[in-house]
C-alpha cells in the first residue's frame, strides 16, 4: 500500500478538521501524518489494538482500526479524546479504508487472478500486469475449483488459506457463496495422482474444522498465465461432468473424464436420435436393475466371462444367459467389443439425457 495516498487524504482532512490526524500500521509504526515530523514515530499498541470493531481512546488521542474485513492493518488516529474527535477518526476511517480497496483492486495480485479464470482481463494486458506486480510468469500452475455442497459457511476460504499461506505463490479465491477457487503452483512434471491428494487433503481439512463437505473439480496444468482460464474452464466442467456421471466421487480430474467429458459437450437431440438408432424402442428401459447391475460388472471386468461370474457368485452359464437376453433385447452382444462399446456409450448418454441438461 502507498503510504503518499494516506498521506493525501490526511493532508485535505488536517485543513477540515484542525486537529493533528495520522495513520499506523500494524507495528504501530506513523506511516502518515499531518505533522510530517512525526512520520516514522512508533505509538505503543496492544494485543486488541487492530481487532477493535469502534473508535477508543489512549494517550491523548483517538483511535480507529480499518482495513480488510477479517483483519484490520493500519489504524487512523486524531489527536483529543472528545466526541469530535471521535467522529473526525470515523469520517477519516471511511475515507482512508475506500481508498485502500480502490488500491487494493487495482494492484491485488489476488484480484489480478481472479480477473484472469473470470477473462476479466484482455490478453494483451495479462502480460503488462504482471509485470507491473511482479507476478512469476515462468511457473506452472493448476486451478482446483472447491465447492460446498451441503452448507455454506463464510470461515471456509480461511480454511483452504491456512492450508496455502504463502500468498505469493497460491492463490485462494471466492467466486460465490459456494465456490472457492485454489490457484497453485506447481512442478511442471507432477503427477495427477498428488494433485487428488492435494485435493483429498483439502476436504478433510473442510470436514474436520468446519463439518461441511465439499467436492473439487482439478483442471489441467497450465505453463502460461492466460491458460489459467481455461484450467478454471475444464474444473467447472469436471464438476459439471461428475454430477451427471459419478456422484459419488468428490475428487474429479478433467484429465480423466474421459468419454463422459464428450458426451457432455454433445446436444440433447444428438443423444437422443442415437439411442433411438442404436436400440429398438424402449428395449433400453425394459432392463432392469439385476441385469444393469450385471452389465456393470461385466465392463468392470474387462468383458471376461468367467472372472465377471466369480465376483457375481453366480454359474458360468447363468451369466452367459443373461448376457444373451441381453443381446435378444437389444440386439447388442456385450462380448463383442464393439457392442460392448456401444452399450457402454449409450448407458453414459442415457444418463446425461436423465439428467435434463439444457443443450441444443
Amino acid at each position: 500500500m502507498s503510504n503518499r495516498l494516506f498521506q493525501s487524504v490526511i493532508h485535505q482532512m488536517r485543513d477540515a478538521v484542525g486537529l493533528t490526524l495520522g495513520v499506523i500500521d500494524e507495528e504501530g509504526t506513523v506511516i502518515s501524518c499531518s505533522d510530517l515530523g512525526r512520520i516514522g514515530e512508533v505509538i505503543e499498541t496492544g494485543p486488541d489494538f487492530f481487532t477493535r470493531n469502534e473508535s477508543f481512546t489512549a494517550g491523548g488521542m483517538t483511535f480507529r482500526a480499518f482495513g480488510s474485513p477479517m483483519h484490520a492493518e493500519y489504524a487512523v488516529f486524531v489527536e483529543g479524546e472528545d466526541d469530535f474527535a471521535r467522529r473526525c477518526a470515523e469520517v477519516s476511517c471511511v475515507a482512508l479504508n475506500s481508498i485502500k480497496q480502490l488500491y487494493d483492486e487495482k494492484f491485488d495480485r489476488s484480484n489480478f487472478v481472479k480477473n484472469i479464470i473470470l477473462d476479466n482481463i484482455l490478453p494483451g494486458d495479462i502480460y503488462l500486469k504482471s509485470r507491473e506486480l511482479r507476478f512469476n510468469n515462468d511457473v506452472s500452475r493448476v486451478v482446483l475449483l472447491i465447492r460446498i455442497t451441503d452448507r455454506n459457511d463464510v470461515s471456509a476460504p480461511d480454511v483452504v488459506q491456512n492450508l496455502f499461506p504463502d500468498k505469493k505463490k497460491d492463490y485462494v479465491i471466492s467466486i460465490n457463496e459456494t465456490d472457492i477457487v485454489l490457484v497453485k503452483e506447481v512442478r511442471p512434471n507432477i503427477d495427477s495422482t498428488d494433485l487428488e491428494k492435494l485435493a483429498r487433503s483439502i476436504c478433510d481439512a473442510l470436514n474436520t474444522e468446519l463439518y461441511t463437505h465439499a467436492i473439487v473439480g482439478i483442471g489441467k496444468i497450465v505453463s502460461e498465465t492466460k491458460d489459467l482460464a481455461y484450467s478454471f474452464k475444464e474444473a467447472q466442467v469436471a464438476l459439471e461432468v461428475g454430477k451427471v456421471f459419478d456422484r459419488e466421487k468428490t475428487i474429479i480430474s478433467y484429465n480423466k473424464l474421459g468419454i463422459a467429458r464428450l458426451i457432455y459437450q454433445l446436444p440433447t437431440t444428438l443423444c437422443d436420435m442415437f439411442l433411438r438408432e442404436v436400440f429398438k424402442r424402449g428395449s433400453i428401459e425394459s432392463l432392469d436393475q439385476e441385469t444393469l447391475f450385471t452389465i456393470q460388472k461385466f465392463f468392470e471386468n474387462n468383458l471376461n466371462v468367467s472372472e465377471t461370474s466369480r465376483k457375481l457368485f453366480v454359474h458360468r452359464n447363468t451369466l452367459v444367459y443373461r448376457l444373451e437376453k441381453i443381446k435378444k433385447l437389444t440386439g447388442l452382444d456385450l462380448r463383442e467389443f464393439d457392442d460392448a462399446i456401444v452399450f457402454k456409450v449409450a448407458l453414459m448418454v442415457k444418463k446425461y439425457l436423465d439428467a435434463k441438461p439444457v443443450r441444443y
